[in-house]
C-alpha cells in the first residue's frame, strides 16, 4: 500500500503557515502592516474554503490545510480526526505500519508551567543527539517501538502501539506550556499510557547521561525528554498530490515569538512569493493562496467568476480594497 507522489507540477499554490498568530504582541505588529501585494492579490481572488477551529486543537491549521492540499485523507475521503494526521507514515515507503516522529527537546520547568523547547532551538547536533538516541532505542524496543535516527532533531519511530495515538504537533507546543497538550487518546488508551511511561523513563535516562552534563558545561539547554507527533498509519492506497510552496520564515519567527523578525518576513514574502502569484493572476493563470493562522486557514482561488462574483468585484473596486492585515487578523 505505498503512498506515492505525483510527478507532475502542481497548479501554483502558496500555503503560508503562521500568516497570523494569537499572541497579542503579534496582533499589535499586524495592525497596519503594509502588504500592498497581498492586498492587491486578495482583491483578485475569491474565498474557496475555510477551516476553523480553536488555537488549542492538536493539529495546527497549516497542517490540516497541507493534508487537504495533498490529499492525505481517510479511506472514505474524510479528514483525519484532530491530532491523528499520520505524517510519519505519509513520508514512509510502508505507510500501513504505524509510525511517528520523536523529537528530542528540553522541558523548561518554571514556577507555574513547563515549557517545551524543540531541538532546533537548542542548537542540537549529532554530537549530543546520537548518544541519547542510542541510549533510548533499547528502551523503546522493549515496548515494541523501533527507533531510527533520521537527524539530530527528529527520530523516526515505528510499531503497532503508535496506531491511534492522538498527539499535538510540535508546532503547537514549541515555546509553550505543554500542560494543555498532554492528552490521552481514546482510540488507543493503552498506547497513550505507554507513551507517558516512556517519556518518564527518557527523562531519567537523559538526566543521568554524559551528554546532559556535557551540554550544561557548555551552557546549553540539555535534552531532558522528547515529544511524539505525526503518529498513525494509512490503511488504504493513497496517491498524494504535489506539495504546495511552503515558506518557513514566518513559522520560524513565530515559534520563537520574534515578532520583529516575523514582520520583516511578511514584508519579504509580500515582495517575493506574493508578488509572483499576483503576476500569474494578472496573466490569467490559475492560482491558490492558503493563509493559515493558529485558529483557522482560509483558501483563496481565482476560479472563473459568475455574474454575482463579477458584480461583487466591481463593488470592491468602487469602494477600494480592504488592507490585507484585516484578513490576516481573522485567522
Amino acid at each position: 500500500m505505498p503512498v506515492s507522489h505525483m510527478a507532475s507540477e502542481p497548479a501554483d499554490h502558496l500555503l503560508v503557515p503562521f500568516a497570523s498568530a494569537s499572541d497579542p504582541a503579534c496582533r499589535a505588529v499586524l495592525q497596519g502592516l503594509p502588504l500592498p501585494q497581498l492586498t492587491a492579490l486578495l482583491a483578485e481572488l475569491q474565498p474557496a474554503h475555510t477551516d476553523s477551529d480553536t488555537d488549542h486543537s492538536l493539529s495546527a491549521p497549516h497542517e490540516r490545510a497541507l493534508a487537504r492540499a495533498i490529499g492525505l485523507v481517510r479511506a472514505d475521503g474524510s479528514a483525519y480526526p484532530d491530532g491523528l494526521l499520520p505524517w510519519a507514515a505519509a513520508a514512509s515507503t510502508q505507510p500501513h505500519t504505524p509510525q511517528a516522529w520523536l523529537s528530542p527537546c528540553h522541558f523548561q520547568v518554571g514556577m507555574e508551567q513547563v515549557t517545551l523547547l524543540p531541538g532546533e532551538q537548542l542548537g542540537l547536533t549529532d554530537e549530543h543527539a546520537r548518544p541519547l538516541f542510542d541510549a533510548l532505542a533499547p528502551y523503546c524496543a522493549e515496548d515494541g517501538i523501533t527507533l531510527r535516527y533520521e537527524s539530530a532533531t527528529r527520530w523516526h519511530a515505528s510499531g503497532e502501539v503508535l496506531r491511534g495515538i492522538a498527539c499535538a504537533s510540535l508546532d503547537r507546543v514549541s515555546g509553550r506550556s505543554v500542560e494543555a497538550w498532554m492528552t490521552d487518546s481514546s482510540a488507543n488508551p493503552a498506547g497513550g499510557q505507554l507513551l507517558k511511561r516512556l517519556q518518564s523513563e527518557a527523562q531519567m535516562l537523559f538526566y543521568t547521561h554524559p551528554a546532559f552534563d556535557a551540554r550544561e558545561a557548555l551552557r546549553l539547554h540539555p535534552v531532558n525528554g522528547f515529544w511524539l507527533s505525526g503518529a498513525g498509519a494509512i490503511d488504504h492506497a493513497t496517491v498524494l498530490q504535489p506539495t504546495p510552496t511552503l515558506p518557513n520564515e514566518l513559522r520560524n519567527a513565530a515559534l520563537q515569538a520574534d515578532w520583529t523578525r516575523w514582520k520583516d518576513a511578511w514584508i519579504a514574502l509580500d515582495s517575493g512569493n506574493i508578488k509572483n502569484l499576483l503576476e500569474l493572476v494578472r496573466r490569467g493563470l490559475p492560482v491558490t493562496l492558503t493563509l493559515c493562522g493558529e485558529r483557522s486557514a482560509q483558501c483563496f482561488t481565482n476560479a472563473p467568476r459568475g455574474a454575482v462574483a463579477r458584480a461583487g468585484r466591481l463593488i470592491k473596486n468602487w469602494l477600494g480594497n480592504a488592507p490585507a492585515w484585516k484578513t490576516l487578523e481573522t485567522l
